[in-house]
């Protein structure tokens, strides 16, 4: 089983910028897009879903904000939306499916932003869906995380961290998020079968950034330990364009 993970910032957007061709290249049997900034009713109907897939759609309540979106070549058990807040659920953040043996989350954790505004905001976003998350694994479920994180957790995920101590994404108690995951029982499965290897899921479009390389690993897929066993592998796909993040597959065998 392949999944996919991009965000798109903006999928009306990234339709004119070859998104379908890649979806039907990728060949993924789900698809988890992030940042969407659309409603279904906005997108061409031929757009919406595609031939073999259902869709699932969680926009934001502001237009042209957040929100995100899921397609599947496979038929979940179950599906749900949101985190069962609505501070956080307005903003459209969280999709679930649930598969043979998993729970999958598609999210779009929020930015902090650039004057470290809405860091708490996303300090609670964190804290509460990990309380969903040790509830279900208390019941024995495991569970796939994957999306758009907004933090890069250590010093390698990211081509400057030095310069970017005080910056919304590489903060202290935003690090210390992702790691409190993984206390909790997730595994940072890239970087568990990739511990040395640099690569970026994001790049900011100031500065010829991308060209450079000099980006952000934000992109994740956080498995619970025991699914690790069962991942093939994780895959950066850098070389597809089209938005300031690249996509992320994970195969599990």
């Amino acid at each position: 089983m392949k999944i996919s993970t991009w965000n798109v910032n903006g999928y009306r957007s990234i339709l004119t910028k070859g998104f379908v061709q890649w979806f039907e290249e990728n060949d993924a049997d789900v698809v988890c897009l992030q940042e969407i900034k659309s409603r279904p009713e906005q997108v061409e109907e031929k757009y919406r879903n595609f031939p073999g897939c259902q869709s699932y759609w969680n926009p934001a309540a502001k237009a042209g904000y957040s929100g995100v979106a899921v397609f599947t070549r496979r038929t979940p058990l179950l599906s749900g939306f949101g985190i069962e807040d609505e501070e956080f659920d307005s903003e459209g953040r969280v999709i679930w499916l649930d598969f043979a043996g998993f729970r999958l989350f598609n999210v779009y954790f929020p930015s902090g932003q650039r004057g470290h505004d809405r860091v708490e905001f996303k300090l609670r976003f964190y804290s509460r869906l990990l309380g969903i998350c040790d509830r279900l694994m208390a019941d024995g479920m495991e569970i796939i995380l994957c999306g758009d994180f907004n933090t890069a957790h250590t010093e390698i995920d990211l081509a400057n961290p030095k310069s970017n101590k005080n910056t919304s994404g590489f903060l202290p108690e935003e690090r210390e998020m992702i790691s409190e995951y993984i206390r909790h029982g997730f595994i940072d499965i890239y970087r568990r079968l990739y511990p040395q290897k640099i690569e970026y899921t994001w790049w900011t479009y100031l500065t010829g950034a991308r060209q450079r390389n000099i980006g952000w690993r934000l992109d994740y897929f956080l498995v619970s330990s025991g699914l690790a066993d069962k991942v093939e592998g994780v895959e950066i796909h850098g070389s597809v364009s089209g938005s300031d993040h690249c996509p992320v597959s994970l195969t599990l065998v």
